[in-house]
């Protein structure tokens, strides 16, 4: 990679989690009974239930109220802890490129769940900045959302790489001129730089 980079924008899911988009559907027809199952379904695709809170449109408690769970708090651990899955390999990147680089979480998140999947694998302490959608009322692949992080960590888009798992995501990146990379987990089309596993980051970018 040329030295004019300074900082990585990172996504959560599909990189730094090994789920491309979470699993609280399942989660919640587990909870919930599989006759419940197609109202939850509707209202998280037809009706955008998760892009509304992951937006801070509503909040977590109403997001779970609307899909009939009770204890928005306990939902948060019970999914986060039994549902989803660290790639064990972001520890060992996120080591090797702290000296080099700035590491700069943006994610399209709600800010509870964000946050404790955070605290839960002790990520805070390889993040310079966390831009999280529900927190700044955006989300990726807004445009706004690459210029608002950009002003909130002070850097060029010359200075930035930014690594998802989305094409969509990653066009925006480019557009505003910041470096996309595409972490593959599951076959996406797309025809710039694409790794498949944090051993290839590491070394797409030393």
């Amino acid at each position: 990679m040329i030295k004019q980079y300074t900082t990585i924008l990172i996504d959560m899911y599909g990189v730094i989690l090994k789920e491309s988009k979470g699993r609280f559907l399942a989660y919640a027809r587990d909870e919930l009974g599989k006759a419940a199952y197609d109202r939850v379904e509707e209202l998280v695709h037809k009706e955008r239930l998760f892009d509304q809170a992951s937006l801070g449109a509503i909040n977590l408690c109403e997001f779970c109220a609307r899909l009939g769970l009770d204890a928005s708090e306990l939902h948060t651990r019970r999914y986060i802890d039994n549902y989803l899955t660290l790639d064990e390999g972001f520890i060992a990147f996120a080591e090797a490129v702290r000296d080099k680089y700035e590491l700069v979480l943006l994610s399209n998140d709600i800010s509870e769940w964000s946050e404790y999947i955070c605290e839960k694998w002790d990520l805070n302490k390889y993040f310079k900045h966390k831009i999280v959608s529900a927190d700044v009322k955006c989300r990726k692949p807004d445009l706004k959302i690459f210029d608002l992080a950009l002003e909130r960590i002070g850097r060029s888009a010359y200075e930035c790489i930014f690594i998802d798992n989305r094409s969509e995501n990653l066009l925006s990146a480019e557009e505003v001129g910041i470096a996309p990379i595409l972490f593959d987990r599951d076959g996406v089309h797309y025809y710039g730089a694409s790794v498949n596993s944090f051993e290839e980051l590491l070394s797409y970018v030393n």
